[in-house]
């Protein structure tokens, strides 16, 4: 069994007959049959099955397929990184929102300063969708806040973070400096969209808590949420990195959750079977530098006493 046989069984698989993809990989019919019967005789049984005039996967060729690609996927990625020893490369960096608001920029700047010839691509979005992105191996490597799901990927839990309760001063709460939870009830939020792992995190609290909250905004664009809390009678539970700015200058008040419920990790996340490139290594190395994470002084509290 060679790459040359896996390539062949891909393309056949995806083409959905041996005639498309000996035209795909520029073969004659014959050769392209004569690999997937070589592959068949190498793991003792049928990858393929005829029905009508197109072909389709037997058991054995769904098994097959999923390691195939990430197979060739890896042949791929040493390829480039051997013949490019010297040279530029490239690395697709996933951030969901909150860290690509926040961190990605200085993350991408230190990045390039320890490697001048890399070339790095930056998609952000939420946890759902980069869970997804690194599965079709579509991104190399993603710095997420949510919780990922698929036992494919590698999580690393590598920087501190915790949501906190905005108010802006036209809210009753910005001259308090503690408040209940049960005085959640009722109020007006603004929340981030379906799919975020702020506002997981922020609905699984709501839900422990029985509280019934009225959501009055909701952004993909935590800036978005940020200017309601500033411009609105309303509140949000964001990532405390968002509001520096606005913590320093007395435009919010903003309550930590006393019980550490909102605690959380930023994770750096990439593909079980992902050759490790040394951008990710230094990609690694650079987000432990942003382990810690101080609390300004005249947090308020925000109480389930």
């Amino acid at each position: 069994m060679t790459i040359r046989h896996l390539t062949v069984f891909v393309t056949v698989a995806e083409q959905g007959s041996m005639s498309a993809a000996a035209k795909f990989l520029y073969l004659s019919q014959p050769t392209v049959s004569q690999a997937i019967r070589e592959l068949e005789k190498h793991y003792n049984g049928l990858l393929f099955e005829r029905l009508g005039k197109k072909l389709y996967l037997t058991d054995m060729g769904r098994l097959l397929l999923p390691h195939a690609r990430e197979m060739l996927r890896q042949f791929e990625q040493l390829e480039e990184l051997m013949q490019n020893q010297g040279q530029s490369s490239t690395l697709k960096l996933g951030s969901t929102i909150t860290v690509g608001t926040c961190l990605t920029p200085s993350i991408i700047l230190k990045l390039q300063q320890k490697l001048p010839d890399l070339d790095v691509y930056s998609f952000v979005t939420n946890t759902r969708v980069i869970e997804q992105k690194l599965l079709c191996s579509d991104l190399d490597a993603a710095v997420v806040e949510g919780e990922i799901h698929s036992p494919e990927l590698i999580v690393i839990p590598v920087i501190d973070d915790c949501l906190v309760l905005a108010t802006g001063k036209k809210h009753p709460f910005y001259s308090r400096n503690r408040i209940h939870v049960q005085e959640l009830n009722g109020q007006k939020f603004a929340v981030r969209e379906y799919g975020s792992g702020t506002r997981q995190l922020f609905e699984d609290y709501a839900q422990r808590h029985e509280l019934s909250i009225r959501t009055a905004w909701e952004a993909n664009s935590p800036r978005t949420l940020l200017n309601a809390v500033l411009s609105n009678q309303i509140l949000s539970v964001m990532s405390i990195r968002l509001m520096n700015h606005e913590i320093r200058h007395h435009s919010v008040q903003v309550f930590r959750n006393e019980a550490g419920e909102w605690n959380r990790k930023f994770k750096l996340v990439y593909h079980k079977n992902k050759f490790l490139t040394p951008a990710i290594y230094e990609l690694e190395k650079i987000l432990h530098s942003y382990e810690q994470m101080e609390l300004p002084d005249n947090i308020g509290i925000l109480t389930q006493r």
